[in-house]
């Protein structure tokens, strides 16, 4: 059990890790970081810097998904060893996905998102929650 904690931790950092390379494109882009209205100032991005601020909601979007899924599963009796398979593909599919949003590679970024989303499915199906 202990892993999947660690990789729900790391699934939780990565929209702030995401928010640290966000806020380098809004800089560089509009030449300052407005922290009283950051979201207003995100529509202002253009190209990467859109696609950082998009990765970084999506990535908030996910936790909340894996960490459901990861909650029932534990409260309907699987196993951490039952689990961790799931967990495991989650968490490269959103480091893929990540890469692939940055990276402007659509299709590909639709792909590994199905993969996470089929990894979470996973996790609600081990003893009949979905």
């Amino acid at each position: 059990m202990e892993t999947i904690v660690k990789i729900i931790f790391a699934t939780a950092m990565l929209p702030l890790l995401i928010n640290v390379l966000a806020a380098y494109f809004r800089n560089k882009q509009l030449g300052y970081v407005d922290n009283r209205n950051p979201r207003q100032q995100a529509l202002k991005l253009t190209g990467i810097g859109t696609r950082c601020y998009a990765a970084q909601q999506n990535s908030w979007e996910a936790l909340a998904l894996i960490s459901a899924a990861v909650l029932c599963a534990f409260l309907m009796g699987a196993s951490a060893e039952q689990m961790l398979l799931s967990v495991q593909i989650f968490f490269a599919a959103r480091i893929a996905y990540i890469a692939c949003y940055l990276a402007n590679w659509a299709t590909l970024r639709s792909i590994v998102w199905i993969i996470g989303l089929a990894a979470c499915i996973s996790l609600f199906r081990l003893n009949g929650v979905a």
